[in-house]
């Protein structure tokens, strides 16, 4: 591999690449390195100094490309998005070589696929009216699209359509814990709603405070087992356990955070991580996609909980530092114990410093997303992807703001692309 990138360099070591296609493709290359791999991170520094430079001195085509690619490297991008990006850009290029059949194709597939989706996401939608989840739970967040698009980015192909149905169902039960921890609830209610989350019985109900968190709890729980009753008779409700059990995992690391606040306690970096990993939901992310998928067997579960796992690990550390970068600053500003602050407080750092400090955290996890994806693992391929869809999936919502509190921000032009506008088609 390293002999390959060789071939880019002049007799004095210099990289040397004179044309923009193959500076893109350099740089896209260079997305795929794992730690270690000094010459691709030297590839790297080089192609988006480069391309940098580059935006002002070449087409609008080519610039509009460049800073596509300098925002969401094609590794890191959805890959739903990611094809119709590169359907669009193929189209406007002059190349001679642009096969105009397979284009007319890729069209035609994006259209037909788009169309059932929304047939699906129309179908997910009327579910959720008949169960009158909006009115039942008025304070919480209605992402029942948010969550449908986030299935999707794990998996649009239409054997999956089951998977998406079940994924965004039980991706609305984070979209829930996360409100009812961070915004609705007192510390002493809290504790009670996370002892019931352990026990995971209807019959805990009856301890809870409130007749919201009665409602919220019941509803964690029904979905959980709608969702076991459709897998349990192919002989996988094991992936419903694995998934409930980090799920009381998530809320507990939920309630450690909201004593820290009640306590006014504020954690060093390192104690904070240890809970802030668990509380990203990245884990029990992948988790959940991975119920509606019969590869899935067990042993695909055991492999992705085990600690040593690098995507176990990566898939946890990019979603919560991307969130931390996005939504720190409107949290500390409503008391909550913040990442970059405990970073700020155990490193004697400004808060602009902590900030590249993540950022430069994010590559390292990325590498290790890397590495788990191209060592062998005893899983198929496929499992690995999910994981891989998931932490692409995080940057996409968090990349300009939190997706799930402001979509419009950050979403309404994504879900626009994929489930809404049909790619235009030529006479």
């Amino acid at each position: 591999m390293v002999i390959i990138y060789l071939r880019f360099k002049d007799g004095d070591g210099e990289f040397k690449v004179s044309d923009t296609k193959g500076m893109i493709s350099l740089y896209e290359a260079s997305q795929f390195r794992i730690n270690g791999e000094l010459i691709l991170d030297e590839a790297c520094t080089f192609t988006t100094s480069q391309l940098k430079s580059m935006v002002s001195q070449t087409s609008t085509h080519y610039a509009q490309y460049i800073e596509n690619a300098l925002y969401c490297p094609y590794q890191r991008g959805v890959p739903r998005l990611e094809a119709r990006q590169y359907i669009c850009f193929y189209e406007k290029d002059d190349d001679e070589a642009r096969n105009e059949t397979l284009l007319k194709f890729a069209k035609h597939d994006f259209n037909r696929i788009q169309m059932m989706l929304q047939q699906e996401l129309s179908n997910l939608c009327s579910e959720w009216k008949e169960e009158n989840m909006e009115s039942r739970l008025p304070y919480a967040r209605n992402r029942i699209v948010e969550c449908f698009f986030s299935a999707i980015a794990i998996y649009f192909e239409p054997c999956y359509a089951r998977a998406c149905n079940i994924y965004a169902k039980l991706l609305s039960t984070l979209v829930l814990i996360d409100d009812t921890y961070d915004a609705y609830n007192t510390y002493e209610e809290l504790q009670y709603f996370t002892d019931a989350i352990q026990r995971f019985d209807i019959d805990a109900i009856d301890d809870l405070p409130t007749n919201y968190l009665k409602l919220v709890y019941e509803t964690i729980l029904n979905i959980h087992n709608q969702v076991k009753d459709k897998v349990e008779k192919e002989g996988r409700s094991y992936a419903v356990s694995y998934t409930i059990n980090e799920f009381k995992k998530l809320a507990e690391a939920c309630f450690v955070e909201r004593r820290w606040v009640h306590r006014s306690y504020v954690p060093t970096f390192d104690e904070y991580m240890d809970t802030a990993m668990a509380s990203s939901a990245g884990l029990v992310s992948v988790c959940q996609a991975l119920i509606g998928m019969e590869e899935a067997d067990e042993t695909a579960y055991q492999w992705l909980i085990n600690t040593d796992n690098k995507l176990h690990k990566a898939v946890n550390k990019i979603a919560r530092l991307y969130d931390d970068i996005t939504t720190n600053e409107d949290e500390e500003k409503r008391g909550l114990v913040c990442g970059t602050s405990c970073y700020m407080k155990q490193y004697s750092v400004t808060r602009q410093e902590a900030v590249e400090a993540y950022r430069e955290m994010i590559e390292v996890a990325w590498k290790d997303m890397n590495e788990g994806c191209l060592k062998p693992m005893p899983v198929s391929n496929k499992i690995a992807v999910r994981a891989l869809n998931v932490a692409r999936l995080v940057l996409v919502l968090y990349k300009k703001d939190d997706g799930f509190t402001r979509p419009e921000l950050s979403l309404k032009d994504a879900i626009a692309k994929l489930l809404i506008h049909p790619i235009p088609l030529c006479d």
